[in-house]
């Protein structure tokens, strides 16, 4: 459990998200990542000398992401080291770990969580391979090699969603009624003038050339769901609960969280509350049933943090599979319905990095609504991992 490590209330923003191959395709996740966080620091009255590192989250390589974080901190202005983080989805999750635990630590004041992830036009490597049959090479394509087949399994991460479904029992109509269910509750962030979503979202310029530069204000590339449209669907695999409407799509994004000491986060919320890192969790479960980890990494989260799913106020899960939320509803004893207020990555979609920072601000702010309390985020992750976060808004 952390009693030392706080996030200043409104010290985060997500960008909009764009499904693959959209508006920020041909942007480095890099660049794009750090001109839009030293834009987001330009409108905060922070003393930029007094952070101390940066945690710098990115799971698919960019033009020279060798330097990775300490480029990034450069091109914000920052002359302070940084680390690469990269744990697939958890990656977010495991940055604000590693800041809350430095805090906690007294080896650091004020980290900055980065988080920045293209899976567009995401690359395609190849390594020498002398020995090879007329020296062909190896070669691996980041997104889709990576999405269609765990080198210790095998199998696809669609797979991995259809083993849990046959070990739960779920079934085709739960999918479909949850695929609704968590595009009407995204559609609420969007109400009066996506007053929600400006609460914390943080618009993105991409320059298209020297003269032409676009602003992306929103998410890009949502895709409505009914029962009727979904219904006309067919399974990714035959006999499986999963349509492409019951699960994510790729996409593109950044993301920062601040963490730092609570006087300083006190100093930097202003009038608003503090938000307090109370604990950490994560769990690795069977072969090929990713979906099932959020859930031991949830209940370690939980008992570090001395409480029970009851004392929470607001559930927050990254979600890739329908399947995901329907196995951790019924594991926890919860309303399937009732948690995942206000979006989720079943719907919005999956940058992997930035996707658990959107869902962890997205959290808080929804906490604040409703006048403080526990926020639990958890999350699924490549390998069959999972990893969790409790906050507490005061």
């Amino acid at each position: 459990m952390f009693t030392k490590a706080f996030i200043p209330y409104q010290g985060y923003y997500s960008s909009p998200f764009c499904r693959w191959q959209g508006a920020y395709a041909n942007e480095n996740s890099i660049v794009l990542g750090a001109e839009t966080a030293k834009r987001w620091f330009a409108t905060k009255d922070y003393d930029m000398s007094s952070f101390d590192y940066t945690f710098f989250g990115i799971t698919v390589g960019q033009h020279r992401w060798f330097y990775g974080g300490t480029w990034a901190n450069a091109m914000m202005g920052l002359q302070i080291s940084a680390v690469n983080i990269m744990q697939a989805c958890t990656t977010g999750t495991t940055c604000v770990y590693n800041a809350a635990q430095a805090v906690e630590l007294g080896q650091m004041k004020s980290p900055i969580c980065l988080m920045a992830d293209r899976l567009s036009n995401a690359p395609h490597t190849i390594w020498p391979n002398p020995n090879g049959p007329g020296g062909e090479v190896i070669a691996e394509n980041w997104a889709m090699d990576n999405f269609g087949s765990d080198p210790n399994t095998g199998s696809a991460m669609i797979q991995t969603a259809e083993n849990v479904a046959k070990k739960a029992g779920l079934t085709r109509e739960e999918a479909d009624a949850l695929a609704v269910r968590r595009y009407e509750q995204y559609m609420d962030s969007m109400k009066d003038d996506r007053a929600f979503q400006k609460r914390y979202m943080f618009p993105v310029e991409v320059k298209l050339s020297k003269k032409k530069t676009i602003v992306v204000d929103s998410d890009e590339g949502i895709t409505p769901s009914t029962k009727e449209g979904l219904a006309t669907l067919r399974p990714v695999l035959p006999g499986g609960i999963h349509t492409f409407g019951a699960q994510t799509h790729p996409a593109d994004g950044n993301a920062v969280i601040l963490v730092t000491t609570k006087d300083r986060a006190a100093q930097m919320s202003g009038n608003g509350p503090v938000i307090q890192v109370v604990s950490y969790g994560f769990a690795r479960v069977e072969k090929g049933h990713m979906p099932m980890a959020p859930v031991p990494s949830a209940k370690m989260a939980l008992e570090n943090a001395g409480i029970t799913i009851k004392d929470v106020s607001v559930i927050k899960t990254h979600n890739p599979f329908a399947a995901n939320d329907l196995f951790f509803a019924k594991e926890f004893g919860v309303d399937v319905n009732s948690f995942n207020n206000y979006g989720s990555s079943l719907v919005f979609g999956h940058p992997q990095a930035p996707t658990v920072p959107r869902l962890v601000i997205e959290g808080i702010e929804e906490a604040v609504i409703k006048g403080g309390g526990y926020v639990l985020v958890t999350g699924c992750a490549a390998g069959d991992t999972g990893a969790a976060l409790v906050l507490k808004v005061n």
